[in-house]
């Protein structure tokens, strides 16, 4: 069978070679919309005294809802329609923000004491925003990967 036909039976072009500033810019912008859900998680499960594992969930949860909505907003203002524009948002950042919480919240439970810390305690902001640079720092090859073979953010990008 050939892989490098699509449905038509014509060859389907080979994506092209994703680039750094690409693969950079790509996880900035899932970073941006996991930070945002992933802080205010954190937050608002310290300020209520809630336990570890509702807070995290919390805070995974809102990261990719503001994660996926960065995106349907993006490609919304190319007029796709919502269902359309749900399937690309999906497409586009799902393994992106999937290895940037994977990884952000795997440092934040392995740093001692980050998880009873306070919003008024540096660890608290600290262990937070130095699981966001190693997650930025391991996402990033692999969004590079996924656009070079037209997956990932390579999805959004057909929009623009």
């Amino acid at each position: 069978m050939d892989h490098d036909t699509d449905h038509t039976g014509h060859h389907a072009p080979h994506p092209a070679a994703a680039s750094w500033p690409m693969a950079v810019r790509a996880t900035l912008h899932c970073l941006t919309g996991c930070a945002i859900g992933e802080i205010l998680g954190m937050v608002i499960g310290t300020a209520l005294l809630w336990g570890n594992v509702p807070t995290m969930v919390l805070a995974i949860a809102l990261a990719f809802v503001f994660g996926y909505s960065f995106t349907l907003v993006a490609v919304g203002r190319t007029g796709l329609d919502l269902k359309s524009a749900v399937k690309v948002a999906l497409a586009a950042d799902t393994v992106s923000i999937a290895v940037m919480e994977l990884v952000d919240n795997g440092i934040v439970a392995l740093v001692p004491g980050a998880m009873d810390a306070h919003l008024s305690d540096g660890l608290f902001w600290w262990s937070l925003l130095g699981g966001f640079a190693v997650a930025f720092l391991i996402t990033t090859p692999v969004n590079k990967w996924m656009i070079g073979r037209g997956k990932g953010h390579a999805v959004a990008h057909a929009h623009h």
